[in-house]
């Protein structure tokens, strides 16, 4: 930060939550607003004070879309690894391109999670999609990074196979742990 000694040492060393508390309980005096260290101490105020409002209307906004998500579709808020705006985000490319959506095959081409034949001569092999919604390729990544961080890990995401089958090319570690079994709810049938 950009400011006097004495106002950086009086910051130093707290953690973000108590340094915004901090910078946003300051009570600097506005008659000497001319001087360096105070008109920093009314920067910070108000970048904290935003911060602390900002924050209050993202909480308060989180609580209303986590309701609108559950209503809607609540086996999927309900899936692991699904939090809401990553299931807000699919709706919401589902929503606008409902038109296009009538197999599994057609939302994984939507959401440039398709595989591509990308084969020359002998070879054969997969790609995945670059395009589709990139907004919700984002969304199943990070689900995908979810379940592979907290999902007892499967042999193939470690580049090992099972005793006597060969490794397949179109294998890939997102698409299993996003199809892994246990992240489907219980009440899940397939």
């Amino acid at each position: 930060m950009t400011a006097t000694d004495d106002v950086r040492e009086h910051l130093r060393g707290l953690s973000i939550t108590k340094l915004i508390a901090a910078c946003a309980a300051l009570r600097p005096d506005r008659d000497a607003a001319a001087d360096p260290a105070t008109a920093s101490r009314i920067a910070l105020r108000c970048l904290a004070r935003r911060h602390q409002q900002l924050s209050a209307e993202i909480a308060d906004l989180d609580e209303l879309l986590s309701a609108l998500v559950t209503a809607i579709t609540p086996r999927l808020a309900a899936t692991h690894g699904v939090g809401t705006d990553t299931a807000g985000q699919l709706l919401v490319t589902a929503g606008e391109n409902h038109d296009r959506l009538h197999s599994e095959a057609a939302f994984a081409m939507l959401c440039g999670v398709a595989p591509i034949p990308a084969s020359s001569g002998k070879t054969t092999r997969h790609r995945l999609n670059r395009g589709g919604d990139r907004q919700a390729n984002a969304a199943l990544y990070r689900v995908v990074l979810c379940r592979l961080r907290w999902e007892p890990p499967h042999a193939r995401l470690h580049g090992t196979t099972h005793p006597g089958r060969p490794a397949e090319e179109g294998d890939h570690p997102l698409f299993e742990a996003l199809h892994s079994p246990r992240s489907l709810p219980d009440n899940h049938v397939k």
